[in-house]
């Protein structure tokens, strides 16, 4: 249900209807309220008293919100990453940076969106703040949900973005490889630049 609504198959402020879902995934309604519960916990899903649940909302508010915080979030948590990394996690974002070009190069949007999704949730592992951690998780949530479009590029320079994503992404491994937290949120605001552009 995560990946349904981060890559758009579920449309935000959409209503959740409990037994279609239940019939989807094969379980009662107490198991299907404590999924949402938890969903709602981390933002993907609004809970409201009476009227069921809904997939959260990406309205002109919340979006206004997101790119005034955005780019804070994503250069703290950078620059923690790059002093707290340890080589197991970074072998790890390496593997997922492996799936982001296989998928980037088959051209599977909705692949792309939730790789790029791990690669950014691995960093704020890496940061190890919980507080700004549970912000990244947020952030992230409309943020994979808007890459839909950037990820169905429908021009050249619309795809050279994309594969400047992917260039991104390898220079900052290299960049939390060597603890290089300045270079680090250098790429990460350059990183930003080119979706919040698109």
């Amino acid at each position: 249900l995560r990946n349904r609504i981060l890559t758009l198959a579920v449309e935000p402020g959409s209503d959740l209807d409990e037994a279609e879902l239940c019939a989807r995934y094969g379980i009662s309604r107490t198991p299907l309220r404590e999924v949402l519960q938890r969903l709602s916990g981390e933002g993907y899903v609004a809970m409201t008293a009476n009227r069921g649940a809904k997939v959260t909302s990406m309205n002109l508010g919340a979006m206004r919100t997101f790119f005034r915080t955005a780019p804070l979030i994503y250069c703290s948590i950078m620059r923690l990453a790059a002093e707290n990394r340890t080589g197991q996690r970074l072998a790890v974002l390496k593997e997922v940076q492996s799936a982001f070009k296989a998928a980037v190069a088959d051209s599977r949007a909705p692949d792309m969106a939730l790789q790029n999704h791990r690669f950014h949730e691995l960093i704020g592992e890496m940061a190890a703040d919980p507080y700004l951690k549970a912000s990244l998780d947020r952030l992230l949530i409309d943020h994979t949900r808007m890459s839909q479009t950037f990820y169905r590029p429908q021009s050249a320079p619309e795809a050279d973005a994309v594969g400047k994503a992917v260039q991104q992404h390898d220079a900052m491994i290299a960049a939390l490889e060597a603890h290089e937290a300045e270079v680090a949120v250098d790429l990460t605001l350059r990183h930003w630049d080119l979706s919040r552009d698109r």
